[in-house]
């Protein structure tokens, strides 16, 4: 994974500091990172003067105010030679909120280096990340604050990398095992996606495992762009339900229904239904359902507790914060 490394890795910020994030410090011993300063690597110090995004000409240039310095150049082409020496095992990246040079969304763009805010872009290295992986877990450091968009960024995050593993061994038979272990994860994203991913296992067309696998990849991509609906989720907890109809009692099956209208209803959240559903896979040894990623997407050591109730629909706060 690519991660800015002003984001718990050096003090390379433009005022020679570091940005705390217990998440990044989380995924450590997860993930294998790839830290990366644009502004360092493209020849400007630590510390240095402040860069902005400014409106000149029709169109947005990043430049440093305080020495007229237009920059732009520089960061596309480092931008498009650093992106294109990724390897092949970069899963996704962790950028730096309003960054003007890893910001993804919402950076201030100024009419003049000193003068008021214009308008609002993307980082420059943060727009060529988003253009050059629009399938990949991407998100800033900022939004990884909000529970619901970290979740969405984790599932995404290990569902490439299962698929991933499926694609080194070469063979349908563990494209068929990825399909089967994450239909339900799935079904809640997209039935729409799911059922394409389903035929595409099934290699009707008689594809190469080449092939499959890359159009596999695509509409798995599409599945998980955005996060789950409650209604979707909700339907596929219902689903599982149905793996218990002879062994739940008639209050069982009643509080868990309950459980569901008021998950549906915003009042609890997809855990608590989680919960109840593992239990009685444990209690009954159902084992379809026990190999299910929708049980655990990701190591189980990355859940966090979430003490709002709400968090889960708390939608795409952001934080405020000075970039780069």
């Amino acid at each position: 994974m690519v991660i800015s490394r002003c984001i718990e890795f050096d003090h390379c910020r433009y005022d020679g500091s570091m940005i705390k994030s217990d998440f990044a410090l989380a995924l450590k011993p997860f993930v294998d990172f790839i830290p990366v300063c644009p502004e360092v690597e493209m020849g400007l110090g630590v510390p240095r003067d402040t860069i902005r995004l400014v409106s000149a000409g029709g169109e947005v240039r990043l430049m440093q105010p305080a020495t007229g310095l237009d920059v732009t150049d520089r960061m596309n082409e480092f931008s498009s030679r650093f992106l294109s020496s990724l390897p092949e095992e970069v899963d996704g990246f962790i950028l730096k909120f309003r960054s003007p040079s890893c910001g993804m969304k919402d950076i201030r763009v100024y009419s003049s280096g000193r003068g008021a805010a214009a308008g609002k872009a993307a980082g420059l290295f943060g727009a060529a990340v988003v253009r050059a992986f629009p399938g990949l877990a991407v998100e800033d450091e900022g939004r990884l604050r909000n529970f619901n968009i970290r979740e969405h960024f984790l599932t995404r995050l290990y569902a490439l990398a299962g698929l991933r593993q499926a694609g080194i061994a070469g063979k349908t038979s563990a494209l068929v095992r990825f399909q089967e272990e994450s239909k339900l994860l799935l079904m809640a994203h997209s039935q729409k996606e799911t059922r394409a991913l389903g035929n595409i296992v099934a290699n009707h067309q008689g594809l190469g495992f080449a092939d499959q696998y890359a159009l596999y990849r695509e509409h798995l991509e599409k599945a998980l762009l955005h996060p789950p609906r409650a209604a979707s989720k909700a339907n596929v907890f219902l689903h599982c339900l149905g793996y218990f109809k002879d062994e739940l009692s008639p209050e069982e099956k009643e509080h868990f229904l309950k459980s569901l209208d008021r998950y549906r209803n915003k009042k609890i959240p997809s855990s608590a239904l989680l919960s109840m559903l593992q239990s009685w896979i444990a209690r009954y040894g159902q084992d379809y359902l026990k190999g299910q990623t929708l049980f655990e997407p990701y190591p189980e050591e990355l859940v966090e507790l979430c003490g709002d109730s709400q968090c889960e629909w708390a939608g795409e706060e952001l934080f405020l914060g000075r970039g780069g």
